[in-house]
């Protein structure tokens, strides 16, 4: 069994036992569990439930593992040809570590 679940603006395929590196979720602590209701799909051994725009019903439920893990540096650089100019600039995303407990459809 699997679904299809908008976390933060992103879609994921989740099934149970699974590990996911979501955008960091403000108020997470380790060890809590963490609810999302907004599921797009279910597929539950063949029998597929395709929501309009999301499955009633539906949920998954996770629990935090580590609520701030930080990613790989980013580098952003410009510059503009025949102009002396360059700029370079970076950063590294936040994301919370979450594992998928159950998928209740």
């Amino acid at each position: 069994m699997y679904a299809i679940v908008e976390i933060q603006g992103q879609q994921f395929k989740v099934e149970q036992g699974k590990k996911l590196f979501v955008h960091h979720i403000k108020d997470a602590e380790e060890g809590k569990t963490v609810e999302f209701d907004k599921v797009l799909l279910v597929d539950a051994d063949g029998a597929v439930k395709v929501g309009a725009p999301t499955v009633k019903g539906a949920k998954v439920v996770c629990e935090v593992i580590n609520p701030l893990v930080k990613g790989d540096k980013v580098i952003v650089f410009k510059m503009k040809r025949r102009k002396d100019s360059r700029k370079r600039n970076g950063h590294r995303e936040q994301f919370t570590q979450v594992e998928v407990k159950s998928v209740i459809a």
